[in-house]
Formats: C-alpha cells, structure tokens, sequence
C-alpha cells in the first residue's frame, strides 16, 4: 500500500485524540457482548482496544482483572502480582479499575514506587527474581499498555510466574471467564473504591527502576561502553522507561542523551506513521524522523516503544537499520562474547523473520528454533537457558545474562538498545556497518512487509489456510522446497501460511491486535524477485480470503 501524504510529517492538531472524550468513553461506554469486537479477545499479546469503539472500556478491565483472579486461585499461584502501566491515556483508569479490583480478592500487588510509569521488561525482570530458587509463594504480573499502538488504544497483558507472555492456554482460560463475566453484566466481579485499594494491607510498593537499572551490567559490558566514551542518543517515545535512560546513565557513567524527555497522551511529537496515524513503533521509519534526523550527533542512538519491549537502531551510515538486520547482527555478536554460553544454547527467531539468521546461525553452529510469532514461544527456553537469543522481526527480543542465567522472558527493548552501543565499543563499528560484512558473506536479502484491511471473517480464514491450499509448485520462478502452516522449531501452528524455495519466501498471517493481515516476504536475488514473490503471496491470500467468506 502507498504510505498516507502524512507518512513521516509532524502529526497536525486535528489528528490528535480528544482525552477527555477518550476518558468518558472508557468509564460510559457499554460493551455490546453481542458485537464480537467487542468482547474480550487476547492476541499476540494480551487483550487490546480503543474506549471510543467499546473495545477497551472499565467493563473490560474489571471483567479480565476478576477472570486473572480465578485463575490465579485456580493454578495455585499467590505471591505477589507485580503491575505496571506505560503512558497510554487509557493506562491510568486501567490501572485504578483493576487495582479496586485485585484489592477486592485480596491479591498482594506491587505497585511502581512514585507511581513510576514500568517498563514491560521491568515487570518481567521483576518476576523473574521475585521467583529465582522458589518452589511456592511464586510471583505473576500484568502490564497495562497496548505496546506501540496509536494513543487511543488501551491494552492489558498478563504475564504468568515464567515471566513471559502468558501461552494460549492461559489466555483462553482467562478470556472465556472474563467474556462470561461480560455477558454476565459484571455479576461476580470483587471491587472496592481506589482510594480504599491503595490503602489496603495487600498493596506493596516496589522499587522497579532501581531493581532493573541496577541489574543491567549482569546482561551487558557497560563498563566497555564507558570506557570507549561512546555517545549515545535516545528517544523515549514518551514511553514508560522515560526515566530510566538517565538513571542508566548516572549509574553505569555513561555519555547518553535523552533527545526527548516529554509525556503527553496525544503523543503530539511524533511523526506520523506509513497509515497517517500515530503510533510509537522504533522500527518505523516514518515515526522515527525524529531521531534519524539527530542520526550525526551520536555514535549510536536508539528508540524503544511506549512500554519499552521493541527497539529502534540508528546508525550514522544506515539510518533506522531495518530489524532484521539488527537480531542478525546482534546474534553473530552475542554468540561470539559470551563466553560461558554454553555450546548446546540455541537461537530463537520467528518464522517471518529474515532467512539471514538462518545463515548466521549455520556458521556458529547453533541450533535454529523456529517458532510462530508472539514472543510467548521464547519463554520457556529463555527460562531454562537452552535459547540464549529471541527476537522477532517487529523489533523485540531479549537474551540471556552473560552468566547465561535468564534475564527477561519478554521482550526487552532496553537491553538489545544498549547493546548496539556495546557492539560499537568493543567492534570498533557500529551494527549498520557490520550488517554489511554479513551481506558480503552470506547474500543481501531484501526484505518487506505489508499490510491490508481484513475483517475478522478474512482473518480467520487466513489463519485456517492449509499447505493444500496452495496449488503452486513455484514461486518467484523457483521450485517450491516448504509449504508450511506449522512452525518448525516448536510444531506449533503459524496462524497462517509460510511458503520457501531456495533464494526467497513468503509468509501470511492475520494480525493479532488489529484488523488488518500481514504479509511477509524475503529474497536473496534482488528487489524485483521480492516484488514477484509479494504479487503471487497476495494472489495466494486474495483467493484464500474469496474462498473462505464465501
């Protein structure tokens, strides 16, 4: 699709959302249960809407908040729940709307010191250690926050004692009670006034900026950072670890600028993004003008998302490097310094993401896991220690400690930012111009992704579509070598459908957290071959979608 005029200009006034109208229409709007989009639905990552289309209202939050309870009874977990926010305008009433709810059931919830925006990772992180060496009294977690979607979405994730995003069983659980608790109209949800839940026995405070920040140098050679005087930018996005970047400085004595320290819910410094709506995405080069154009002031200069899970990678010489180009650098970096890594630690990629890994994973000789996309299918390997890298092509990963213990088992934007800043340290070079001797070595592939309206008959069609389905033998001019619909590391299903051959593919998914599909395309022989590949996948899809509403 061509990008909007708007694509990568400064948002004008008229975009920007109307807070007071969003904020009424989160605590009056009345979700129609009998409106699928508007029932509770958890995605890729958690449940997530707009209060202006009763997708994400007060009835929502008490509905899951009640449902998370349950299950937490139901699985034996009763430690402490640690929860956080990111600085979405619908993430403040969440925040009170669940609180009144897990005081009400009398779950022990630890909450930001200062009322401090928390990072995802540093709810991971903080459920990770709270759990390290117990058996029982074991800790969960739940981030308030739609990632990196526009300024009026609200989202609410829910992250079980692993650390990381909860797996479909968990999820399904949690959705089906919280949708009968919808129906239900709210019968059997606890709930007390906040201010009552603030001063309930059961609410704790927790230090979660200290206790991440100060942990960092176990993951990372921050003492190679500062000793190389490396200068670093970063742009916040006006997101939840706004704060953090300078206690990262001030701790670890580092040349870091912060280029933007603002919070406003309108996100009104953003550049506007390929679709002409706002949205904090670090891996888009249209919402991230602002720190491409500063790209000659630093030696390296990073972005991350509104709750911190995704990166942004700016270079002098490359601008914005695309994501893949990153996890694969960062892989072939990371394999290499971290000497007790043990041989058998393998690399976690998603099937959509770049076939370089692949290649870079060949020449370590490290086992590739190949899961389907959600960041959920690295935690239990990230937990064990048998992964050592996960990361997914929308620009999240994370990676062991450099004792190759667990770290986080979500995605950390934080940490692969400031490791681009270790690589230039100790390489000399920074990961735009070492992503160019992986080309030299292993081929340039290029590399798209792109998007189209679908409803949500279309994208439970494309999520059915079977490698029988597809009748070709080639693609691109080349014999078809894989048709899958199921992920090779895991064998778990893709949600859609990945086609192979020797120098190109192409993957078809629906989104997870919006109403949209995706598709997904790669080659190794140049721009025109990954032009042909995206015609034929979107012939494949358009027969798919004809076929499957009919």
């Amino acid at each position: 699709m061509e990008p909007n005029p708007l694509a990568g200009k400064p948002a004008p006034p008229e975009m920007l959302v109307n807070i007071p109208r969003l904020m009424t229409a989160y605590y009056t709007g009345v979700p129609d249960f009998a409106e699928p989009t508007q029932r509770v639905a958890f995605g890729t990552s958690g449940h997530r809407g707009s209060a202006l289309d009763n997708s994400f209202n007060e009835a929502h939050v008490l509905a899951i908040s009640q449902a998370i309870c349950q299950y937490r009874k139901q699985a034996g977990i009763d430690g402490p729940l640690f929860l956080g926010i990111d600085t979405h305008a619908l993430s403040e009433p969440a925040f009170a709307s669940a609180l009144e709810v897990f005081a009400a059931n009398g779950v022990d919830v630890m909450l930001a010191e200062h009322d401090e925006y928390t990072p995802t990772p540093a709810v991971s992180h903080a459920i990770l250690v709270h759990n390290r060496g117990r058996d029982s009294g074991l800790a969960d977690g739940i981030v308030i926050t739609p990632s990196h979607n526009p300024p009026d979405s609200g989202g609410y994730k829910y992250n079980p004692p692993t650390g990381g995003p909860a797996d479909t069983g968990i999820t399904g659980w949690i959705e089906k009670r919280a949708n009968t608790l919808l129906k239900d109209a709210l019968q059997g949800v606890k709930r007390m006034p906040f201010k009552q839940a603030l001063r309930a026995a059961t609410t704790h405070r927790h230090d979660y900026l200290s206790a991440y920040v100060n942990d960092l140098d176990s993951v990372l050679d921050l003492d190679a950072i500062g000793g190389a005087n490396i200068s670093m930018g970063v742009d916040p996005l006006g997101g939840a670890g706004v704060h953090y970047w300078a206690a990262i400085a001030e701790r670890y004595d580092l040349k870091l600028t912060v280029v933007n320290k603002d919070v406003d819910p309108t996100f009104r410094f953003m550049t506007v993004d390929w679709d002409g709506r706002i949205r904090m995405d670090p891996s888009s080069s249209y919402a991230m003008q602002g720190l491409i154009g500063l790209k000659n002031q630093f030696d390296i200069a990073f972005a991350c998302d509104t709750d911190h899970d995704r990166h942004g990678i700016v270079t002098r010489g490359s601008g914005l490097l695309p994501p893949n180009h990153y996890l694969a650098v960062a892989i072939y970096y990371l394999f290499q310094h971290r000497s007790e890594w043990h041989a058998q630690v393998a690399v976690g990629k998603t099937v959509v993401s770049s076939q370089m890994i692949d290649r870079v994973a060949a020449k370590l000789g490290r086992k590739l896991h190949e899961v389907p996309v959600g960041f959920k299918w690295f935690a239990d390997g990230l937990l064990d220690g048998s992964l050592g890298f996960g990361g997914e092509e929308s620009a999240g990963a994370t990676f062991l400690r450099r004792d190759s213990s667990v770290w986080t088992t979500d995605k950390d934007g934080i940490v692969p930012a400031l490791l681009a800043a270790e690589i230039t340290a100790r390489e000399g070079r920074d990961p735009g111009e070492l992503y160019c001797d992986l080309t030299r070595e292993f081929g340039e592939p290029v590399y798209d992704r792109v998007e189209a309206p679908a409803t949500p008959a279309q994208k439970k069609a494309l999520s059915k579509l079977s490698p029988q389905q597809v009748r070709i033998t080639q693609l691109g001019g080349e014999k078809i070598e894989q048709v899958l619909d199921r992920a090779p590391g895991n064998d778990a299903p893709i949600g859609g459908i990945k086609v192979v051959t020797a120098s190109g593919w192409f993957a078809a998914r629906p989104s997870g957290t919006e109403d949209i599909y995706k598709i997904y395309a790669e080659s190794f022989s140049g721009k025109e071959h990954l032009h042909g590949l995206l015609s034929e996948a979107q012939d494949i899809v358009d027969d798919a979608l004809r076929l499957g509403t009919q």
